[in-house]
């Protein structure tokens, strides 16, 4: 039978004692990158927005000849590999624990594969989370933790393959060939999120739908680090549904380490995967970030993303170094070479401006206590109150 417990710090002080080690799973660095649809989005749902959107959209196509292209543009998270190998590891050593850091940016490898060239990083295991299309209408965030070293990139041509001519069935068949690579760990990665706005309903149709045909070759179930109590806890119905582990994942993309991470005694990743697979024993811990208000955490995350970082490597500074978009010619580049004096249009500085106000000093104390989640915090993911 399963074995998942959870516990949280600021509950318990001496939750990772017993243990030797923590292990970061699901975190990302600046070779992921991240869509812009989201704008478009907000634009269509807020009507505030739309107007401010759709200025910037005149002025990109008057003043440069670029039409706005939500769906080819992306934006990457501030941190370098290296950066975020270090930041996971170092929140994980203030435990007294030896840290194991899973980075599994999306769709690609690159920032383990760099970071084998690092000596201090050369054991990381390779990682990815792969956005495998389901149903025809949305795609499932699968983390592909530890793929075998000598075959990762075959694997990573096979999953790009999938995305670019996608069938259920043979998604099924991949699942089941990741499931015979004894050493691979596969997470179904924030399930109950309905990224892709298909519906609540329809969204948790897919899911289970998802788990009947699938569900011997996914390993466990991610409580993530970013998503709010009401969504983990839906989480942890589905697990006792489906008889499954509960594992963690931060989807850390910002300058905050994973607010939750893996207890175990295992010595390198290989054996925390057999301890998840073949033991089925997962041990969650919760970081005191994840008490703080949720959408307190989404607001400093977001300001993160645009936060400028001087002590950064070049091309990771200034958010306008983050973002990419199509040029007049429609090759990808970052907005800063877009734009003739390398600086952002006065509109876009002036609202960013205000979103990085909100981050700051009692602006930010006001959102907190406004954004208050002591009751949740009582009822943590399943306890009930009395």
């Amino acid at each position: 039978m399963p074995s998942s417990s959870i516990s949280y710090l600021w509950r318990d002080r001496d939750a990772s004692k017993g243990f030797r080690t923590g292990v970061s799973l699901h975190s990302h660095t600046n070779q992921s990158q991240e869509t812009l649809d989201f704008l478009a989005n907000f634009g269509n749902q807020f009507p505030m927005i739309r107007p401010v959107l759709s200025r910037m959209e005149r002025q990109a196509e008057q003043k440069h000849g670029v039409r706005i292209n939500y769906a080819a543009s992306y934006w990457t998270p501030p941190l370098t590999p290296k950066l975020a190998f270090d930041l996971e590891s170092r929140q994980i050593e203030k435990l007294d624990l030896a840290p194991m850091v899973s980075i599994s940016d999306h769709d690609n490898i690159q920032a383990p594969m760099l970071l084998r060239a690092v000596p201090s990083a050369r054991r990381i295991p390779v990682s990815v989370e792969w956005s495998a299309p389901y149903g025809g209408i949305q795609s499932f965030h699968l983390g592909v933790h530890n793929l075998p070293s000598a075959n990762a990139v075959q694997w990573m041509e096979t999953l790009r393959e999938f995305t670019a001519h996608p069938s259920d069935a043979r998604l099924t068949e991949i699942l089941a060939a990741l499931h015979h690579e004894p050493n691979v760990l596969v997470v179904f990665n924030h399930p109950m999120w309905d990224l892709y706005m298909v519906g609540k309903d329809k969204h948790q149709f897919l899911v289970n739908e998802f788990l009947q045909k699938n569900g011997a070759y996914v390993h466990a179930l991610e409580l993530n680090g970013l998503r709010n109590w009401d969504e983990n806890r839906t989480v942890r119905r589905l697990a006792e549904r489906w008889n499954m582990l509960l594992i963690s994942g931060g989807d850390r993309h910002g300058v905050e380490p994973n607010a939750n991470i893996n207890l175990t005694n295992a010595t390198s990743f290989t054996e925390f995967v057999h301890e998840i697979r073949r033991h089925k024993i997962s041990n969650v811990l919760f970081m005191p970030q994840y008490a703080e208000p949720w959408k307190h955490r989404i607001l400093q995350s977001t300001i993160d993303a645009v936060r400028h970082y001087p002590e950064f490597p070049a091309g990771s500074r200034t958010w306008h170094e983050r973002v990419y978009h199509p040029d007049a010619k429609g090759v990808v580049r970052p907005l800063s070479e877009l734009w003739p004096d390398g600086h952002p249009p006065r509109v876009l500085s002036a609202i960013l401006g205000i979103v990085q106000l909100m981050g700051r000093g009692l602006v930010a104390d006001g959102l907190r206590i406004a954004w208050s989640e002591s009751h949740q915090l009582r009822l943590a993911l399943g306890e009930r109150e009395g």
